[in-house]
């Protein structure tokens, strides 16, 4: 498996490439939420799918990475304490404060990221427990690459925070305002391919640059398909808005 390893990762990333240029091509909206579709098969409750499609990343990681061979240390702990905060918030604590009382999600949709989540899982967290050399919690990346985490987990929070306030009162969709949706459509978003720049800027490895990009290829179609939904349900939309990244895209 380790002398293979980062054939079946490049295989991976190519596979992400390819499935980045099929979203961007052909401009599929995945069915869920906003753009939620009966068309795709059977149809399970939106908390509980949110629940099932994440849960195999924040486990799977960090069991991998206590199970194997080496020895924990600061580093160690440091990238598994990191992932592992991340998808507590997903799998537990943001299906539990969304406001979807009577939302479905097509169960296919949450099978295709149950396994993507239990791929990238597998990367990572073999690599830290089977091949990862010891590292140092000194090292300048490592700072710098936990402060752009941290700014881009509290972007994705906020974020969050927003549209949820949108819901308590109403069950339409209105424009989100204020913050980083001064620039962006969804800086959700942007604050989670924030939050895995800055774990690959610590981890300096293949397979968490791979979960990098892995985020972008996923997070951006989207983010272009709600930004274009947006456009087309508000004519008052502001015009200056990008999508996911501010002046850009």
């Amino acid at each position: 498996m380790i002398d293979n390893f980062d054939l079946f990762l490049n295989v991976w990333i190519g596979f992400g490439v390819l499935t980045f240029a099929y979203l961007i091509i052909s401009k599929i909206r995945t069915p869920y939420g906003r753009h939620s579709s009966k068309g795709w098969g059977l149809m399970i409750n939106n908390k509980w799918a949110w629940f099932w499609m994440e849960f195999p990343a924040l486990v799977v990681m960090p069991v991998l990475s206590l199970i194997g061979p080496n020895e924990l240390n600061p580093f160690s702990i440091l990238l598994v304490s990191i992932w592992f905060i991340h998808y507590f918030n997903r799998v537990i604590v943001f299906p539990l404060r969304i406001k979807t009382k009577g939302k479905k999600m097509p169960i296919s949709i949450s099978l295709s990221a149950f396994f993507f989540n239990i791929f990238n899982g597998f990367f990572n967290g073999y690599y830290v427990g089977f091949i990862m050399d010891q590292g140092s919690i000194y090292n300048y990346n490592v700072l710098i690459g936990l402060i752009i985490f941290i700014c881009g987990m509290m972007i994705n929070i906020s974020s969050d925070n927003t549209l949820i306030s949108l819901r308590k009162n109403s069950e339409g969709y209105k424009i989100p305002r204020g913050n980083f949706f001064n620039f962006v459509s969804c800086p959700n978003y942007m604050g989670e391919i924030i939050e895995w720049i800055g774990f690959s800027v610590i981890a300096m490895s293949l397979p968490a640059l791979s979960f990098t990009l892995w985020t972008f290829f996923n997070l951006v179609p989207r983010a272009l398909n709600h930004h274009d939904w947006y456009l087309e349900n508000f004519d008052n939309y502001p015009k200056n808005r990008k999508a996911v990244i501010p002046y850009i895209l």
